[in-house]
């Protein structure tokens, strides 16, 4: 039982004390991803197994529904989702080795995080739509 000085102090700090950076976002971008892929892409998955043990009707309708405008954005998203979470882990295995603490490095990187995951994307889906 806390004592009655500190009962009503709050057990950690408010986020409202914290200033915003963009470490602070790409760490929250890398949960999301990951979560994304998990879910998402785990249905895409699972739908794309399905369409190919239920044979050739089963997938085309696969292939129909992931050829629609919406099919393409769910694709890109989950491209999108693991070339972000794959550039983030990169700078968290450096951070967990101890290198990149640094304030500048480590915004550097934070910054680059995103912009490599939309480069990635962009250059995947170009490489595969223009083959």
């Amino acid at each position: 039982m806390a004592n009655a000085g500190t009962k009503n102090r709050p057990l950690s700090p408010h986020l409202q004390i914290w200033k915003w950076g963009p470490h602070m976002f790409v760490s929250i971008l890398h949960r999301v991803t990951g979560d994304g892929m998990a879910f998402a892409g785990l249905a895409v998955l699972l739908w794309w197994l399905g369409a190919l043990a239920g044979g050739p009707a089963s997938y085309a309708t696969f292939t129909w529904a992931m050829t629609t405008p919406i099919g393409y954005l769910v694709l890109v998203g989950i491209s999108w989702a693991f070339f972000s979470h794959m550039a983030s882990g990169i700078r968290h295995f450096f951070l967990d080795v101890g290198a990149g603490f640094e304030l500048q490095a480590n915004r550097l990187w934070s910054i680059l995080c995103p912009v490599l995951g939309v480069v990635l994307t962009v250059a995947f889906w170009a490489l595969l739509l223009l083959r």
